[in-house]
């Protein structure tokens, strides 16, 4: 079968290959797959900045935001011949830690971890899968290849649980929040704060096109200005997806009081930034400021992403979706346009 492997921390060494049928090791679960996302991960991983292959092997096959169909799975496992469903990216370490032995993998402790498609498990960028019934979640068959947003939507929907966690430590009726970038997780975060009944506000550079017009297109307000200027005396919630330094240090700022700063971008670090910190360190004490980084997630934020797609708009999500590319043309995917938001792999024709 065709997949798309790279040798990590290698960079220009991706290629579409011929690979072995998934290993019945991985699972009794046999999945088609039809669809990956691409994301800033896998573009880290493509010029070789990030990744670990397999043990005692050379080569990744790439993929973790996938959308595929039940081939073959056992009776009663959760799941049944032609549903669709999305697999778990991460997986608990095998000593397990504390975390991992209760299934909050996404909070493993010792790094031992493994990622499809990121960090020592091949990934979904392959024609078929296996997979365990514990780390496959069934999509809404209206979905149809939109529930490749599942996966990113996870990583939102755990976001959204770190703040009404953290949030909830005092009384919490948040009113207002920020989201800062509106790329992929930007818009689903400020999708699933609408949800909430949220007053969402999406910053983020473009001053026109797509971006602006699906912000608008769920209720929220899009701005290209700063925090300050967005929500007078600062929202309740920032969520920071973008990684961006001068963001992360303005959402730290302009933060209301009591409220909760969300860390979901990655930076790639080696920047200087020049900070008051004592004045930050005095308004965050003396206003009950808490600053959470979230990444990763684990089942249950799997099944909460499931049923927020499940609500919203299906036109407003396949906006998301800018571009299709086939397998075979799997380059494509990477050269970046301007009205990009998720561009996905096909790698079943539909």
């Amino acid at each position: 079968m065709k997949a798309l492997t790279v040798v990590p921390l290698t960079k220009d060494s991706a290629r579409l290959d011929e690979v072995a049928e998934p290993p019945e090791s991985d699972g009794p679960v046999l999945v088609q797959t039809l669809a990956v996302g691409i994301c800033g991960t896998d573009i880290e991983i493509l010029s070789g900045g990030y990744g670990w292959a397999p043990p005692g092997r050379d080569r990744l096959i790439l993929g973790h935001e996938s959308i595929g169909k039940v081939l073959e799975a056992p009776d009663g496992c959760g799941v049944a011949k032609d549903d669709l469903v999305v697999g778990i990216v991460r997986r608990p370490d095998p000593v397990p830690c504390a975390n991992c032995a209760v299934d909050e993998w996404d909070f493993c402790r010792n790094g031992l971890y493994t990622e499809r498609g990121i960090k020592e498990h091949d990934g979904y960028l392959s024609e078929r899968y296996r997979i365990q019934p514990k780390f496959v979640v069934k999509v809404d068959p209206d979905l149809g290849l939109l529930g490749v947003l599942l996966e990113p939507t996870s990583v939102v929907a755990k976001a959204w649980e770190e703040v009404d966690r953290i949030g909830g430590r005092a009384h919490w009726d948040p009113k207002t929040a920020v989201i800062t970038g509106a790329g992929p997780i930007g818009l689903l975060a400020a999708l699933l704060g609408v949800q909430r009944g949220i007053d969402v506000h999406v910053i983020d550079r473009m001053t026109s096109g797509l971006k602006p017009d699906l912000v608008a297109a769920i209720g929220a307000t899009y701005h290209t200005g700063s925090i300050a200027d967005a929500v007078e005396g600062g929202p309740d919630v920032v969520m920071e997806c973008t990684g961006v330094d001068s963001l992360v240090l303005d959402a730290m700022q302009h933060v209301g009081i009591g409220g909760v700063v969300c860390l979901t971008g990655v930076s790639s670090g080696g920047h200087s930034i020049s900070i008051d910190g004592g004045t930050l360190n005095r308004n965050m004490v003396l206003e009950n400021e808490a600053i959470v980084g979230s990444v990763n997630a684990n089942r249950r934020h799997y099944e909460a992403a499931a049923e927020a797609l499940a609500k919203a708009d299906d036109k407003w999500l396949a906006r998301l979706v800018s571009r299709r590319v086939p397998l075979d043309s799997w380059q494509d995917a990477l050269d970046r346009k301007p009205d990009d938001v998720k561009v996905v792999i096909e790698v079943t024709p539909s």
